[in-house]
């Protein structure tokens, strides 16, 4: 492993974090980039989780304020989460180095759809509310998190996006309190997956060990200049980078 392959993981997590902080698929840049620097699809997928999930904490503790008119539905949804994330992540593990290498480009291109149709895909669950009780949480909601929480801990790119879809089709809420939701469920998703992949040998260390401090940071300048920057035109690139190296992985 060079210093460079070191720099060029590093420069990927931060860009992956700005981009996580202003238009989410940050996954799908320094994931591909891992894959580049020659580690295995299995163990960069791995690595990459390791790697970002120190950044979910920042956006979870920004918006905590928010949870308020959810905080019923949370001490349900939590272990649903938590329990969609490790057996994602036990699957990931388990799964054949060649099997995961050839459903590795599909998952890319799932990723890409749900962050090019994100606004759609927002619209249709908020427009299209299930009836749900006020007497407790929705049997919907558990479900739907924990196919969401499952698809995180195996993969993870795009993994907002469902949640965000699952809550806004089931809850009532505006979309600041169900984004915070959706944020704190992403957060325990991938600790417990992250928790899991630590102990199966299959992390890289040394990119891990680079690429957390410099996703946070990335997601700290990303928060910063969120308002000035145009989400649609940055979500365009990284669908486009996407798409790209799913088809290289395809094709070539």
């Amino acid at each position: 492993m060079e210093v460079t392959d070191l720099v060029l993981a590093g420069a990927a997590a931060f860009v992956a974090g700005g981009v996580n902080a202003v238009a989410g698929g940050g996954t799908l840049v320094s994931f591909p980039t891992l894959v580049g620097l020659g580690v295995s699809s299995k163990m960069a997928n791995i690595t990459n989780t390791v790697a970002l999930c120190p950044g979910y904490f920042g956006g979870a503790m920004a918006q905590r304020g928010a949870l308020e008119t959810h905080r019923r539905h949370l001490r349900k949804v939590l272990p649903v989460s938590a329990l969609g994330g490790l057996v994602g992540s036990i699957l990931l593990v388990v799964t054949d180095d060649k099997v995961f290498d050839s459903i590795v480009p599909f998952l890319i291109l799932i990723a890409c759809a749900l962050l090019g149709f994100q606004d759609a895909i927002k619209r249709a669950a908020f427009s299209h509310r299930l009836q749900s009780s006020d007497a407790g949480t929705p049997l919907a909601l558990l479900v739907g998190v924990f196919v969401a929480a499952v698809y995180g801990g195996y993969f993870g790119a795009g993994l907002g996006i469902m949640l965000l879809a699952v809550l806004g089709l089931v809850l009532d809420g505006e979309l600041p309190s169900l984004n915070s939701l959706k944020t704190v469920l992403a957060l325990v998703i991938n600790v417990l997956a992250a928790s899991f992949f630590v102990f199966s040998g299959k992390v890289e260390w040394a990119f891990a060990a680079v690429m957390a401090p410099t996703s946070l940071a990335g997601g700290h300048v990303g928060g910063l200049i969120a308002g000035r920057m145009k989400p649609k035109v940055m979500r365009s690139v990284v669908i486009t980078f996407g798409v790209l190296v799913a088809l290289r992985m395809l094709f070539f």
